[in-house]
């Protein structure tokens, strides 16, 4: 299978890590803002093509398939047109920045009947599969999940500390990790409410933000999401449950007595971004939907929409 992906940054050298253990799979574009330093990550994993062009790389011979790592902004637009072009794709989170958008890429993709996937990694991290399977065979309920997304961040810089060309936004790409995640493991989300700090001067959106959910089985949801903390950083999930409780780190998961749980063998790989391109992959192979497919993670931002209504007083 032959796959461009987009976006020489942080994340798009996380999927190219995962995509060398696929077998059968190919890279043979690589997409990037600027010509020279997407040169040297494509020199780095062997990728023979790379442009600062998606319209280039999707005029690849035998192309499938598109991993976009672009900027937010970009998602919506970019998946539209690789979509439009007859490519299967894979959008890493969040799908859109605005509602409207995200509904016309789940369009796009009923009509063309294409994969159409959005990288919500938490449904592939072990940790969170490893409960969601205990959840589905009806030994646990959620009855809250606390979670805490915490950042140290006052200028603009990506996962590795490099300047960044876009402006990162805490409701509408973090908060939909944990929405999306809560809706999955509690059921669909009922009730939703938001308050935010004071907007930053210069980065122009809220460094500090507090969500409350409420799912229709009466599992509630805690969201503490923060640009200014200078402590422990990234996303910790406290799950209390009817019949035990648990507190997951990304790929690893202990008791609420901080106890380690084994969930080498939950799936074929401790790698979330890696399990979640298995799955966009496996999906366009057999010819279904993806775990995590548009159609899927949608309700997730029709909430996210809501909350941003909610937050401007609309």
């Amino acid at each position: 299978m032959k796959i461009a992906l987009a976006g020489a940054g942080a994340f798009g050298e996380k999927h190219l890590d995962g995509l060398k253990n696929i077998d059968g799979v190919e890279v043979v574009s690589l997409v990037g803002g600027r010509l020279d330093p997407t040169l040297a990550v494509a020199q780095k994993y062997g990728i023979g093509h790379a442009t600062t062009e998606l319209a280039e790389a999707l005029g690849q011979p035998g192309l499938d398939a598109v991993i976009l790592c672009t900027p937010t902004q970009m998602h919506a637009a970019q998946a539209l047109q690789c979509l439009d072009a007859g490519k299967h794709v894979q959008v890493e989170i969040p799908l859109c920045d605005s509602l409207a958008d995200g509904e016309a890429v789940l369009k796009k993709q009923q009509e063309a009947g294409l994969v159409a996937m959005v990288g919500h990694t938490r449904r592939f991290n072990p940790s969170h599969q490893y409960l969601h399977r205990k959840i589905a065979a009806g030994e646990l309920a959620v009855q809250q999940m606390d979670v805490q997304t915490y950042f140290f961040r006052r200028s603009n810089i990506n996962a590795k500390g490099e300047p960044r060309s876009w402006t990162d936004h805490l409701l509408w790409h973090h908060a939909a990790h944990s929405v999306d995640l809560f809706a999955w493991q509690a059921g669909p989300i009922v009730e939703a409410n938001a308050i935010q700090g004071p907007i930053h001067p210069e980065l122009g959106i809220a460094m500090d933000m507090s969500i409350q959910l409420k799912s229709e089985s009466g599992a509630i949801c805690t969201l503490s999401l923060s640009f200014n903390n200078d402590g422990p950083l990234g996303t910790f999930f406290r799950y209390i449950c009817d019949n035990g409780t648990w507190v997951a780190r990304y790929d690893d998961l202990v008791t609420g007595r901080e106890e380690p749980v084994d969930v080498s063998n939950v799936d074929v790989s401790m790698n979330g971004i890696e399990l979640q391109d298995r799955e966009f992959i496996a999906a366009i192979r057999e010819g279904r939907e993806p775990n995590a497919s548009v159609a899927q993670v949608m309700p997730c931002y029709r909430v996210l929409d809501r909350l941003e209504r909610q937050l401007k007083g609309a």
